[in-house]
């Protein structure tokens, strides 16, 4: 569907992107995980066509071919919307600038407010709307023209966790059409939930990519979390193990032998008579790739 080979973008003496390189196969939704400032924006305006001075090559599959452009559908970061209007006519809007008219753009409309959940608010000006439902209908905008790539880029930023489940859904119900999806996303709970590739990027660069389940074997580190009342007595006894940081009330040791590790934890707790009120392996995240390959959390 889409290969990026060898990109860069400069703004002067700021690399805002390095040498990047990655395939995305039809019908996957691919996540572009990091930080504000990362470079995520930047590349997928290049993609789109907003951006147009870059190094490097996009290659686009037969699926899209020459008119590619007219089935790629692409929704902002920033909510473009006009918010003295109704939603129809902020679809009607978007439609006649992908050439529909008539029947055509009318009936596209009332599809496309079915499928973003407004449709008992379609004559409503966009300005009544709350911060969901705007990021929703700037989604629907995108979806006028039916495309085949959609570029979303940071589309639940700022808004109420019942929205957000619901973009989500909507995009588990794109890849189920083999629509192919570029998600970028400081979220990271939310590229675990509907991503089937992920990369990492920072600074301008791609870290990682690969499935999701790939970098979690590859790079993610168990823990386990225990606490209990004296717990420290014993902690010098199993720093070998892993690396210890105190967490609430107890500790997490993240170690890439959890088992010898809890074994070794149970031991020393009866040794020393120590009643463990919170035992527990945790499963390694994505977040915590993240800060493995970069040495920093995704700040905001």
């Amino acid at each position: 569907m889409l290969s990026i080979k060898n990109m860069s973008k400069n703004y002067g003496s700021t690399k805002a992107l390095q040498n990047i390189s990655f395939n995305i196969e039809k019908g996957s939704c691919f996540g572009l995980v990091g930080p504000n400032g990362a470079g995520k924006s930047t590349l997928i305006k290049i993609i789109v066509g907003i951006i147009q001075q870059y190094e490097g090559t996009i290659t686009f599959g037969k699926s899209l071919g020459a008119n590619q452009k007219q089935k790629i559908g692409y929704v902002p970061q920033e909510v473009c919307l006009e918010e003295n209007v109704s939603a129809l006519e902020n679809l009607y809007f978007f439609g006649k600038m992908y050439r529909l008219t008539g029947k055509e753009l009318h009936e596209r409309a009332d599809e496309v407010l079915s499928y973003i959940g407004l449709s008992d608010r379609k004559k409503d000006k966009v300005k009544t709307f709350s911060g969901g439902m705007k990021r929703r209908l700037n989604i629907g905008c995108a979806l006028m023209k039916e495309p085949e790539l959609i570029m979303m880029d940071e589309p639940t930023v700022g808004i109420d966790p019942q929205s957000r489940q619901y973009i989500l859904n909507m995009m588990n119900e794109m890849k189920q059409e083999n629509r192919t999806i570029i998600y970028s996303s400081h979220y990271i709970e939310e590229v675990e939930k509907i991503c089937d590739d992920i990369a990492f990027i920072d600074h301008g660069k791609i870290i990682e990519h690969n499935n999701m389940d790939v970098l979690l074997k590859k790079h993610a580190i168990p823990s386990v979390y225990f606490s209990g009342d004296r717990c420290s007595k014993y902690i010098q006894e199993i720093e070998h193990l892993g690396t210890i940081t105190e967490h609430k009330k107890g500790y997490i040791l993240t170690t890439r032998n959890p088992m010898q590790a809890m074994e070794k934890i149970l031991q020393l707790s009866k040794k020393n008579s120590v009643v463990l009120d919170q035992f527990e392996l945790l499963q390694p995240k994505l977040e915590d790739v993240f800060f493995t390959l970069t040495g920093s959390e995704l700040r905001a």
